[in-house]
């Protein structure tokens, strides 16, 4: 559904992106591990046209990513995306946010929008949040009101850059339930992650990256229980046992 073909990408003189070659299948959960600063957040934002990439090809259902405004429209309607700060308008509802992109993208009528829009509330377990402002939520249920907004697209596959990384402790869980849920239901994920437990369970396939390259790519508890890569096994080690 998604691939990725030796994508490369620059900021300034800095490579980003070396080369990645990688795909994902339809109803596939892929998470995307690596230290900081890798270029595992480039790769998402690439993929949705957020970030222009310098060489290769990206392309969902056949349909090639540009960063022309009919190619950014037709891949983001196709393609949602989950931030790590959620990126809600504040002055609006929690009803307002879902709603903004079936009624503001797709033209979608009011009465239809705001009847999924509730429906989508509820399925992440806020439907007695849709007329609260986000600064008035938690982070982990701003965080679920950006996973509903994701849905209220109607995407063919969501993309997840960190979204547990700037919430507390406690809030971590209710949000990788509903992560959870979403892949038991067959959608297509990709999510960059430092959540170790949530990638062994939920991926179908891991990629690690290091230095803006595959370093090592397989089946999620392969890679992740028993990697062969030497920098993959130093890598996990240090997340899973800090000093």
């Amino acid at each position: 559904m998604i691939e990725l073909s030796d994508v490369h990408k620059s900021f300034g003189k800095v490579e980003v992106l070396k080369g990645i070659t990688a795909s994902v299948d339809k109803g596939e959960v892929v998470c995307i591990i690596g230290p900081s600063g890798s270029g595992k957040s480039t790769i998402l934002r690439c993929i949705n046209g957020l970030e222009s990439y310098d060489r290769g090809t990206i392309s969902i259902e056949g349909l090639r990513v540009n960063r022309d405004a009919r190619s950014i429209v037709a891949i983001r309607t196709q393609v949602s995306m989950v931030f790590q700060r959620f990126n809600l308008f504040p002055h609006r509802t929690a009803l307002d946010n879902v709603i903004e992109g079936p009624l503001y993208v797709k033209k979608e009528p009011r009465a239809a929008a705001l009847e999924r829009g509730r429906a989508l509330l509820a399925q992440v377990g806020l439907a007695d949040k849709a007329d609260v402002h986000p600064p008035q939520l938690s982070g982990g249920q701003q965080q679920r009101v950006a996973i509903a907004r994701a849905l209220a697209m109607q995407p063919k596959a969501i993309l997840f850059d960190e979204p547990t990384s700037a919430l507390d402790p406690e809030l971590v869980g209710d949000v990788l339930g509903v992560m959870r849920k979403l892949a038991d239901d067959g959608m297509t994920m990709v999510v960059v992650t430092h959540e170790i437990g949530f990638a062994r369970d939920v991926a179908d396939r891991v990629l690690f990256i290091d230095g803006g390259v595959i370093v090592e790519q397989g089946p999620a508890k392969a890679v992740l229980n028993q990697p062969q890569h030497p920098r993959t096994q130093d890598f996990l080690r240090r997340v899973l046992h800090p000093l």
